[in-house]
């Protein structure tokens, strides 16, 4: 799936635009003991509540593609004999009316999942008309030749709201507020099957974690029996852990600063064409820009090796999962230096009488503490 492709069915989720017409689910104890199995009419419930529901299920497509969306993939034995596979299927085919599809759902689930509190698990079921494509590419037209139907589900948090202090205008009096169970956006969830070039996709999934550095191994595999890929932000620990021990003393700062600049410019280049398809950077061509900035050979074969040891050989990654582009800071045990992006040419490294130092130049509108200071 693609960015556009996501945000299509994220439109989908207002009382308008969707065909959801039921929401069912299990309340679940912070034990992993079910409290209570319901399944609630969405057409019945008032106008805001309506709302609500349908924004914590969207909640389950947020974010980024590649961080907080993880593509599932599903090979052809798993498609064809697997039995988790076979379990998404029924419940997408039966329109959650799969009675016991949604209750070995559940229990997969609370096998895999541990939160401190009480939560909820909701499933929805969407038929969706899917719209010709404008001649422009971007608009809609009238017409549709395909339903794309499809499962979401969101898993959440159920926390106590702390008490407080109310104030009723019309009696113009105080009271205390009472608490009352809330539920919280989504920890994890997923969309079953994937919408790829508009379209339904039975080898393919989105998972969603609301933490970037936590990819839910065991849910992924309990659910999908495939293989979670690795969290966005650990994506991004590793290969700056690879960068300074596979170049070791060549990684300065200068091979560093064109590193960040050179993936900062693809990504804006990729937002300006605003391709569809998503921006992946392969091992070819990080080799390709440590070799421009100035890495031996060698040091660029260590980083090679260590490419495949971490990700594997073929493996495409995610720029915007390696470096933030809107961010560039140095550190040291005892300071921190936040450099705008586009301004990191700035800084420098000197060795002046044996002492090791960074430098940044100024001109003018320096400050410390918020006074202005003249550097003498």
């Amino acid at each position: 799936m693609n960015e556009r492709e996501v945000s299509e069915l994220r439109r989908r989720f207002r009382p308008d635009k969707s065909n959801i017409t039921k929401v069912r689910g299990c309340y679940v104890n912070d034990k992993g003991e079910i409290l209570s199995q319901f399944s609630t009419s969405v057409a019945l419930m008032l106008e805001d509540e309506k709302e609500k529901v349908l924004a914590v299920l969207k909640k389950a497509l947020s974010g980024a593609l590649g961080k907080n969306l993880m593509e599932i993939s599903f090979p052809t034995k798993q498609v064809m004999e697997g039995a988790e596979h076979r379990l998404l299927r029924d419940l997408k085919d039966s329109r959650l009316e799969d009675e016991e599809a949604c209750t070995k759902l559940y229990e997969k689930i609370i096998k895999t999942v541990s939160m401190d509190s009480n939560y909820l698990i909701l499933l929805a079921y969407d038929a969706y008309d899917v719209p010709f494509k404008g001649k422009d590419g971007n608009g809609f037209s009238e017409g549709s030749d395909q339903v794309f139907t499809y499962v979401v589900c969101s898993i959440c948090p159920v926390r106590l709201s702390k008490s407080g202090l109310s104030f009723h205008a019309q009696e113009q009096e105080f009271h205390n507020a009472k608490t009352d169970w809330l539920v919280a956006a989504p920890e994890l969830g997923f969309l079953f099957p994937a919408f790829d070039d508009r379209s339904s996709n039975l080898y393919g999934a989105l998972a969603y974690t609301r933490d970037v550095s936590d990819n839910h191994q065991e849910f992924v595999e309990t659910v999908f029996g495939a293989q979670a890929p690795m969290a966005a932000a650990v994506q991004k620990d590793t290969f700056q852990t690879m960068l300074g021990s596979a170049l070791e003393e060549d990684c300065s700062i200068k091979v560093v600063q064109s590193v960040h600049a050179q993936f900062s410019d693809m990504i804006e280049e990729h937002k300006q064409s605003k391709e569809k398809e998503p921006l992946t950077v392969s091992k070819p061509e990080v080799n390709f820009m440590l070799k421009s900035s100035g890495v031996p050979e060698e040091k660029i074969k260590a980083f090679s090796d260590r490419f495949d040891e971490e990700f594997g050989a073929q493996a495409d990654l995610r720029p915007k999962n390696l470096v933030d582009p809107g961010k560039f800071h140095i550190q040291t045990p005892d300071v921190k230096i936040q450099v705008a992006p586009e301004k990191r040419d700035l800084v420098e490294t000197r060795i002046l009488g044996g002492v090791k130092y960074i430098l940044i130049r100024a001109e003018e509108g320096v400050e410390v503490n918020g006074v202005s200071v003249e550097i003498l």
